[in-house]
């Protein structure tokens, strides 16, 4: 990691704030990756948060928002953050989703194909979601009327937004680990 890791004891009233707001908060109910690591650091992206509080506090708020308090089910929102994942060859974000889509119930060869960039769903909503993310990733806007009416049929104009606004956010986590060389925990076998 290009940043120096910071521990517990040697944060700042905000920094510490923030790590506790991490730590403490719901993704840390879900114990499929760990987001603490052995020194006390926070690993990933949230690593890099403590850096700067000022943004890096809105930007987990934002991440907490599209993980736990969105429409989106957890199998459509594990699909698209590791479209995200596979589309920018974010290692920490494929380590740690790849656990969290097993839980919400996607299988192997599902996780296979999501890396291999080849979902395919008989779910049409799923099918939706995922040639959404893929188009984002793509860059492959604008959007046509008849594309968009296509995807708020099945989706619904809800489920758009938070999807963009999911792409969105996992590709800035995605450039944050790929600037500051952040990769998976050393001790998580990947």
């Amino acid at each position: 990691m290009r940043l120096e890791r910071l521990t517990p004891d040697r944060l700042t009233d905000e920094q510490l704030s923030l790590y506790d707001t991490i730590a403490g908060g719901p993704r840390a109910q879900g114990k499929h990756f760990p987001l603490v690591d052995a020194a006390g650091g926070l690993t990933g992206p949230f690593g890099i948060m403590l850096h700067v509080p000022a943004l890096g506090l809105p930007l987990q708020e934002l991440g907490a928002a599209i993980r736990y308090r969105t429409g989106l089910s957890d199998r459509i929102r594990e699909i698209a953050i590791l479209c995200v994942a596979a589309g920018t060859d974010s290692a920490f974000e494929r380590y740690a989703h790849e656990r969290v889509g097993r839980a919400a119930g996607l299988r192997d060869a599902e996780l296979r194909d999501l890396v291999a960039k080849r979902f395919v769903s008989a779910d049409p909503v799923e099918s939706a979601a995922y040639v959404l993310c893929q188009r984002l990733l793509a860059s492959q806007l604008p959007m046509s009327e008849e594309d968009y009416g296509a995807l708020r049929g099945i989706l619904g104009e809800a489920a758009i937004f938070e999807l963009v606004t999911l792409v969105g956010y996992y590709r800035t986590l995605a450039q944050l680990l790929h600037v500051f060389d952040v990769g998976v925990p050393e001790d998580s076998g990947a």
